[in-house]
């Protein structure tokens, strides 16, 4: 219950501060603008931007200076997700309940819709920083922009999207599948916790390191999680088609250990996310209780 309320919480905060930072309704070029709207507003889970407020609480940051920095890694995903869904692509057409992006608004505007989504989020990651009293070094607000761009790039996320593609009908083993979700998921899941922790004026010694490695740990249950669903759940409580990581031919945890051995090594992460987190007190529950929200989550 009490995580339910943090969620409530932050993710009504987090809805608010990104429809404070897309452009308005009605500036030009119209059409765009109600397009990245829609792809980022109204819907998702925003695990993201949780870890960004989660791990920032547990070290003190305030919640406002955790704004900017949950903003941006949303827009990342939102960008990620209209690109994911297109023809070339994944070819979707259904995306947290409601017509995917290119389906809505064009395969054109989609395009268009995800480049300008990824560059807002630098936009608003260092005009926020300019402009907010946090009392963050320039090194802490560099150090921020270089994680979120190094998480969403050919070494992050976009990386793990080609290596994605190029997997389609082979046979990995569980290390190439695993550095396959290391980059495509959980690049930018890491950088959500790092981020947290960057906006932190005095974390402990260590604590960033621990923190790694329970983002680290989450972002690869995080896939096996969705992995289990593909098969599990229906496209109704999925919000998306289910079965698509099946049809597409893609390698996916069950496919490669069982659905049993899956849930197992989902299980297995969870105790080392939770080990990592062994050495901080009761502020860092919240990110215990997310973890084990990724693990037991039914959509």
């Amino acid at each position: 219950m009490l995580l339910q309320n943090l969620m409530t919480k932050y993710r009504q905060r987090v809805e608010r501060a990104l429809t404070e930072r897309l452009p308005k309704p009605g500036i030009q070029p119209a059409h765009l603008h109600e397009a990245m709207a829609y792809a980022v507003l109204g819907g998702g889970k925003r695990v993201r931007a949780l870890l960004v407020y989660l791990t920032g609480q547990a070290f003190g940051a305030k919640p406002e200076n955790l704004d900017a920095p949950a903003c941006a890694v949303e827009l990342i995903h939102a960008y990620s997700l209209v690109h994911d869904d297109l023809p070339c692509m994944d070819d979707d057409d259904l995306r947290r309940g409601k017509p995917t992006c290119h389906i809505a608004f064009g395969e054109a505007m989609a395009v268009l819709t995800g480049d300008a989504l990824q560059t807002l989020a630098f936009q608003v990651l260092s005009r926020d920083m300019e402009e907010d009293d946090s009392g963050l070094s320039s090194e802490q607000r560099l150090q921020m922009l270089a994680t979120l761009s190094l998480a969403s790039g050919s070494r992050g996320m976009v990386g793990g999207q080609v290596i994605d593609m190029e997997a389609v009908g082979e046979n990995l083993n569980l290390a190439q599948l695993e550095n396959m979700h290391i980059h495509k998921t959980g690049a930018l899941i890491r950088a959500s916790v790092c981020l947290g922790a960057l906006a932190c004026k005095d974390l402990p010694a260590g604590a960033f390191k621990q923190l790694e490695r329970y983002a680290h740990c989450i972002g690869l249950a995080f896939q096996i999680r969705d992995d289990i669903l593909d098969i599990e759940a229906n496209t109704q409580t999925l919000g998306k088609r289910q079965g698509a990581d099946k049809a597409l031919n893609k390698p996916t945890y069950p496919d490669l250990l069982g659905l049993g051995e899956a849930k197992k090594r989902a299980d297995e992460l969870l105790h080392s996310a939770l080990d990592a987190l062994s050495g901080f007190d009761q502020r860092a529950d919240p990110l215990r209780w997310l973890a084990e929200f990724i693990i037991n989550r039914t959509h």
